[in-house]
């Protein structure tokens, strides 16, 4: 079996750390369960120029590193790991953040995941000129049974798999959007995930 995740937001808390980053950067509160846009430019209502500055900051290496597990993620990941099951973190973070993002998965026990770095977003900021490890012709080669993901903006990648089960990892900014299909299942923590894994796995 073959297992996409993410990893900010579904792997470690970036949207709480990017809330309190935003109050000490710019004065602006926004608590975490308030922030309804996915775009953290939109979620902060942030100047082009603030943005810029709040994204350098966010992959700073020592920030990454510092990014609280999402709870109970490398527990399940090593479970299905275990299993025999291959996980691949698949990121929209720029390649330059490898380092401190390959630390971050083995100080949590995540040494046998890959990562990849795939544009997933596009993003028109200081990021504009990055390079990633993944081409998107590449990615869409990828098959998955299983995906785990916390945004909407992430769904189209998954439009070539008819059969994948997506397990929409519950955030403040996903909860009003509309899941594209019956195998669009959200899920508020990792046990939940792992639950609905191995309901699936048992039919």
């Amino acid at each position: 079996m073959n297992i996409y995740v993410d990893f900010d937001d579904c792997l470690c808390e970036t949207g709480r750390a990017f809330s309190r980053l935003a109050a000490d950067m710019f004065g602006i509160n926004i608590p975490y369960e308030s922030m309804r846009f996915f775009n953290l430019q939109q979620a902060f209502n942030l100047t082009d120029e603030q943005y810029d500055r709040l994204l350098i900051k966010g992959h700073d290496p020592e920030m990454l590193l510092s990014f609280e597990e999402a709870p109970g993620a490398s527990k399940v990941i090593n479970e299905w790991l275990r299993q025999g099951h291959h996980v691949s973190v698949i990121t929209g973070r720029p390649y330059s953040s490898y380092e401190p993002s390959r630390a971050w998965l083995d100080n949590h026990g995540l040494q046998d995941v890959k990562v990849y770095f795939l544009d997933k977003y596009g993003r028109e900021n200081f990021m504009k000129n990055s390079s990633f490890s993944l081409k998107l012709d590449d990615f869409f080669q990828m098959k998955f049974d299983y995906a785990v993901e916390d945004s909407p903006l992430a769904f189209r990648f998954f439009d070539h798999l008819p059969d994948l089960r997506v397990m929409v990892f519950d955030r403040p900014w996903n909860r009003t959007a509309k899941l594209p299909g019956s195998n669009y299942r959200r899920c508020p923590d990792w046990e939940t995930i792992r639950a609905a894994v191995e309901e699936r796995k048992c039919r």
